[in-house]
């Protein structure tokens, strides 16, 4: 029986989600938790990385076991094993040949901005801190250039195992609630640090170093040094994981 598991996790602490050798990673401890819920070694496949110090909201693996546990029930039987920076929002079975990856996705990440003269230490972990005043019209609009299929090699950082930079974005947005600007973007897939480039140029264009029509120069470009600076790991969210085909 395979079973699906959507999860949560602060990232702060871990080396990203996949396991790595230079560090700790998520799925070293959902696997370690699994193991020991059903005794024997157990192997998670992922869907999606996310580098270290990413945060999810609803990151998705598969694990394959023969269990008398409801699938409904195991989300509850692994948070009582789990470290409380990562959390099973949902478990299900689903079918044997079922992959997280290898499937028609749409993914949704929020980046997430304090603005504001003073940092806030209870965000500390979960949000970029940025001091200056930012213009989040601006931002906003520069950001529906992102929108439709277009090749996003601009906004992509090097060592990328990806076959190709083109990508569909179906939704690019950036508000502001208050003193934070949220910077949100659903597309079909995203190449490696793309939505944290894309996030540092619009920080460059909401701070008024360049125009908002200019992410369209940068798309056309199709090179790195065209777009602004990776922004830092911590206000990147991976919020949910859609599979239109089931």
């Amino acid at each position: 029986m395979r079973i699906r598991l959507r999860i949560a996790y602060d990232g702060t602490g871990y080396c990203g989600f996949q396991c790595q050798t230079n560090g700790v990673a998520v799925q070293d401890v959902l696997n370690d938790a699994l193991s020991e819920l059903f005794g024997m070694p157990v192997r998670t496949i992922g869907a999606s990385r996310t580098d270290a110090g990413v945060h999810a909201e609803g990151n998705v693996a598969v694990f394959d076991m023969e269990t008398r546990i409801a699938p409904s029930k195991i989300a509850f039987a692994l948070n009582a094993r789990l470290p409380e920076d990562i959390r099973i929002t949902e478990s299900d079975a689903v079918p044997d040949d079922w992959h997280p990856r290898y499937r028609n996705t749409v993914k949704t990440y929020e980046y997430r901005i304090l603005n504001r003269v003073h940092p806030d230490p209870l965000s500390r972990r979960t949000e970029m801190h940025y001091y200056y005043p930012l213009d989040a019209d601006k931002m906003n609009r520069a950001a529906s250039y992102l929108v439709g299929e277009h090749d996003f090699a601009s906004f992509c950082a090097a060592g990328t195992s990806a076959k190709s930079t083109i990508r569909t974005i179906y939704r690019a947005e950036v508000k502001r609630e208050g003193d934070r600007v949220i910077f949100s973007v659903t597309g079909n897939g995203f190449l490696y640090n793309m939505v944290r480039i894309i996030a540092g140029t619009l920080l460059e264009i909401g701070g008024g170093k360049y125009p908002a029509e200019h992410m369209r120069e940068i798309l056309e470009a199709r090179d790195r040094s065209a777009a602004g600076p990776t922004a830092v790991a911590k206000g990147l969210v991976l919020m949910e994981i859609l599979y239109p085909d089931g």
